[in-house]
């Protein structure tokens, strides 16, 4: 069983930056990919960005291509998702994912998720 927890949403000006971690506990050791989804009220939950945990493989959402990168620090078994020229169409509870398929952001291939953590852009 894997647990995970986010951090380091809040509120900031369009244009600006945030950094979410997702911090990764318990059985690891089946992590095929890592994902970042997203969701607004009355929205359903949308993929956002996806690595390999394996590979380091990336991929992302048309709408966050060129202002997100994930990343990872597996030593520390910690999954990034760095956020710039972040504009209000962002606003949204971000959620940490993991899978042990490969596989791209189609949430039915995500069995464990985080709580979330709101990000706020205005």
């Amino acid at each position: 069983h894997v647990q995970l927890v986010e951090s380091g949403g809040g509120s900031v000006q369009a244009g600006g930056s945030l950094r979410l971690s997702c911090a990764a506990s318990g059985y690891t050791y089946n992590r095929n990919c890592m994902a970042w989804f997203r969701q607004a009220p009355g929205k359903e939950r949308e993929g956002v960005a996806r690595i390999a945990t394996g590979s380091g493989n990336t991929y992302y959402a048309d709408s966050v291509k060129g202002r997100f990168t994930i990343s990872q620090d597996n030593a520390k078994n910690t999954v990034y998702l760095q956020m710039n020229s972040l504009k209000p169409e962002d606003t949204a509870m971000y959620y940490c994912a993991a899978s042990t398929l490969a596989g791209g952001l189609d949430k039915a291939l995500y069995k464990y998720w985080g709580q979330g953590t709101q990000v706020t852009v205005s």
